[in-house]
């Protein structure tokens, strides 16, 4: 895979996303429950879950060693039948018997309902990036767009339980900006 050195830097600021992008990147609460209150039908369609490699940032991030594989799951979100997120998530395979056991069985449930809902799961701060077509996570997002645009906003964060880290990272899909806008 070649990524450029540029590809694997993230920033803590969404400097040059479109306006209307820019509540949805920036906001901390759960991305599923403000998705679901902007549709009248929300789905999780899963891509891939189990253990896979992951990016170089993402093991370092996690501290895993990178010739060792990790849990990765990735799904659509999908509001009113159209993808708005391609959501990756990923932790270090010995937190699957631990902290992040239930990531495992998740199926097509969300995994926003399941960090959310747990007291003692602390987030950390959001970074973004404006992934172009040679990352391999816009490729993989990309792939359920007719017409994919020359960028797709992503963000992502630690979530840590007991000490645990999980790397969630979203990627925004145009259809994200056709929600009804609601509070």
């Amino acid at each position: 895979m070649n990524i450029h050195k540029t590809d694997l830097f993230w920033h803590g600021a969404a400097f040059g996303c479109e306006t209307g992008l820019a509540p949805w990147l920036r906001d901390r609460g759960s991305l599923t429950q403000r998705i679901q209150q902007r549709c009248a039908r929300f789905a999780v369609h899963g891509v891939r879950s189990g253990l896979a490699r992951i990016a170089l940032d993402e093991a370092a991030l996690l501290g895993v060693a990178p010739p060792h594989l990790a849990w990765s799951r990735e799904v659509f979100l999908y509001a009113d039948g159209r993808p708005v997120v391609f959501a990756h998530s990923a932790c270090a395979r010995q937190h699957l018997c631990g902290a992040w056991y239930a990531v495992r069985s998740l199926a097509s449930r969300p995994l926003g309902a399941l960090l959310f809902a747990h007291p003692l799961v602390e987030r950390k701060p959001l970074h973004y990036k404006a992934l172009r077509s040679a990352h391999p996570l816009y490729q993989r997002a990309a792939a359920v767009l007719s017409d994919p645009p020359d960028r797709l906003w992503a963000r992502r964060s630690l979530f840590y339980l007991h000490d645990a880290p999980l790397l969630v990272t979203e990627v925004f899909l145009p259809g994200i900006l056709c929600l009804a806008k609601s509070t």
